[in-house]
């Protein structure tokens, strides 16, 4: 499965890069999104909470943090955006769903095994999860109104 998800995380990176009707839509006035805002918080945090204070366990959380709030430069294009096409709609719904089954494997885990208690990775799912709230909702209602994705402005 590891395997599988590198390959088709790969893929899309190729196809945002070099896919040529892909690439087109790429805007880089509108994308101005400081990532290093994102990282060094996120570093910062693994260094002080995390569940061992090793080199794997610290890069570890650092990557659950991240994930957490990896996807807020897209939100934040798409919001300036507001018209979004119908694959981008969609994948970005298909990130926050995964997420969300995540969040139902970890409920039915917490019931089914003994000890079963991972907080760091259960706050940063659910710090994630809400970060996509506001995009299901408008997600849902255009979906239900047969309309085209808009997000307000």
């Amino acid at each position: 499965m590891k395997l599988i998800f590198l390959g088709s995380s790969f893929s899309i990176v190729w196809y945002m890069r070099h896919h040529s009707i892909v690439r087109r839509s790429y805007n880089k006035d509108q994308d101005t999104f400081r990532r290093f805002f994102l990282v060094l918080p996120c570093l910062l945090l693994a260094l002080l909470i995390n569940e061992n204070f090793t080199f794997k366990e610290v890069m570890w959380t650092f990557s659950l943090y991240l994930e957490a709030v990896a996807i807020l430069p897209q939100l934040v294009l798409l919001q300036r955006t507001r018209n979004i096409d119908n694959l981008t709609g969609q994948y970005v719904f298909f990130l926050g769903a995964y997420r969300g089954l995540y969040i139902l494997n970890w409920v039915y885990r917490y019931f089914t095994e003994p000890h079963y208690v991972h907080w760091i990775p259960w706050i940063s799912g659910l710090v994630q999860t809400l970060l996509y709230a506001d995009f299901f909702y408008y997600y849902f209602d255009s979906w239900k109104n047969n309309k085209n994705l808009q997000l307000p402005a």
